[in-house]
């Protein structure tokens, strides 16, 4: 009787089908019933002659043996090193990276919008061409006596702007503008060593897979080249052709101030992206919803692939896109307009000396070109002119705006709020409402003439603006193909307990 009943109980197991399945099941939804458990109970109902007590023992055998694989039972264990013993192939299980990597990440991308807001206040202190030299390493350390103050202090004296600007400053105003610079570039490496340590860890114990260990990687290697690319910046300014070129006046390049923020902004954005994710695909796997979306008759899984699929969903993740450059390509022109002061001039909104637009010959005076044929005029106005610079900013920050109106009143029809993710609809009103935000610090920065405070807050209300459109994006990605794999595994799993636990109340 005992080994009928072991025999019923099997067969009610074997048509649950568990296995741990690749990938390839995962995403088509389908499976063979071929498998390490189908083997086995196979073999085990074949033996009739075996006793009811060996029966049993490899019940409780293959059920140890799949709880096993189903490491994220637990929080804290990391899947990326236990799924490769039990799965039925050699590497078929995919890596999830545990959240500690994705705080990590959100924390490194945190310091990131912090060196990005000191930046911004060197700048506006016009501190940053206080040190005159880059040493990487034993730079780390300020002057500490009074005599090296004082031949720190002796290098600033030999800049442009010492002799232009700052000839009347005491050593006394020369430490507060050094210390902003100093502070700035420790900053970084600061930031180098919490993500370059971290990442060596983590792919160490292979807690990462291969193709985000080279994502990963790439921001390390632009971290270092971001250092460099600082000191470049900072050296256009102490050249001294600025002493014989009439009317110059000492600052770095906006050429190359706007790539040095605009490599921050990428650095940025890649941890933040990749941290948030990581976080995102590890709740999912866990069993918790995905943008707020909760599960039909078919699963979450199904849900997720319908409602992100779905052609008015994707029309408006493009538009998020598209938005998302154009937030980008607003903070860059942003960079012009520091590295030229051009916010120094027409200090009123909407309108520009009493004009919706200065006169085209002041937009695009010949002045500004340098060809013999004047071929590179619009060009140059466009990137060197103040007043044209600080009309493109004016008319990119309008379309900016404009543009996140009419998103975020597209997500409120009808239309899109039956078919959006809850948390796609949320992020887009806090896009929205961090937009007029950061429109009412620009005109205030102008209409005060960029006081620091205000000028600083602007800069770092780019950022979360741009952060605030990262974030509609992630509600709007798909789950990977790892979190998938692992919350089908542990949605078995607990089928698998479920049934072996009726079985044995039987």
């Amino acid at each position: 009787m005992l080994a009928a009943l072991c025999r019923r109980s099997a067969r009610q197991f074997l048509r649950l089908n568990i296995q741990v399945p690749s990938t390839r099941t995962l995403a088509t939804g389908t499976g063979t019933g071929t498998g390490i458990f189908t083997s086995t109970w196979g073999r085990a109902t074949r033996q009739q002659t075996q006793s009811p007590v060996s029966v049993l023992s490899r019940v409780s055998a293959l059920r140890y043996r799949f709880s096993s694989t189903s490491v994220l039972a637990n929080a804290s264990a990391e899947p990326s090193s236990k799924s490769s013993d039990t799965s039925t192939k050699a590497g078929d299980a995919p890596i999830l990276p545990p959240p500690s990597v994705g705080r990590w990440l959100l924390l490194s991308s945190t310091l990131v919008f912090a060196v990005i807001v000191v930046g911004g206040v060197t700048r506006l202190t016009e501190s940053g061409l206080s040190i005159t030299e880059w040493r990487p390493i034993t730079g780390v350390l300020p002057p500490l006596t009074h005599d090296e103050w004082l031949e720190e202090f002796e290098k600033y004296k030999a800049t442009p702007e010492f002799k232009l600007l700052n000839h009347s400053i005491s050593l006394s105003d020369f430490k507060s503008i050094f210390f902003w610079e100093w502070g700035h570039r420790v900053l970084g490496r600061v930031i180098g060593l919490t993500f370059v340590f971290p990442l060596a860890y983590f792919a160490y114990k292979r807690a990462i897979p291969k193709r985000l260990t080279w994502s990963l990687t790439g921001l390390a290697l632009l971290i270092g080249a971001q250092g460099a690319l600082g000191w470049y910046m900072v050296k256009s300014g102490l050249e001294d052709e600025i002493m014989t070129t009439p009317g110059a006046v000492p600052r770095v390049s906006q050429y190359r101030l706007a790539a040095h923020l605009g490599t921050a902004f990428l650095l940025y954005v890649g941890m933040f992206w990749h941290g948030m994710a990581i976080i995102k695909d590890w709740k999912y796997a866990q069993g918790k919803t995905w943008s707020g979306l909760t599960a039909n008759a078919k699963g979450m899984c199904e849900n997720v692939s319908k409602v992100l699929g779905d052609p008015k969903v994707r029309g408006f993740k493009r538009l998020a896109w598209g938005l998302t450059g154009l937030v980008f390509l607003t903070a860059l022109s942003g960079a012009f307009v520091a590295g030229l002061d051009a916010g120094l001039l027409y200090n009123e909104f909407p309108l520009m000396g009493g004009r919706l637009a200065p006169p085209m010959d002041e937009l695009f005076s010949t002045s500004y070109a340098k060809n013999l044929d004047k071929s590179d005029t619009w060009w140059r106005n466009i990137l060197e002119n103040p007043t044209t610079v600080q009309f493109d900013h004016r008319v990119l920050a309008i379309t900016t705006y404009t543009t996140t109106l009419l998103l975020w009143l597209r997500s409120r029809s009808p239309q899109m709020r039956a078919v959006l993710p809850p948390l796609t609809r949320l992020a887009t009103t806090a896009a929205f409402a961090m937009a007029n935000v950061q429109v009412l610090l620009g005109i205030s920065t102008l209409l005060y003439l960029v006081p620091v405070p205000l000028a600083a807050s602007h800069q770092a209300g780019s950022v979360a603006l741009l952060t605030a459109m990262v974030h509609l994006l992630i509600t709007l990605r798909r789950p990977g193909a790892a979190a998938k794999y692992w919350r089908q595994l542990k949605l078995r799993s607990a089928q698998g307990a479920k049934l072996g636990g009726s079985a044995g109340q039987q």
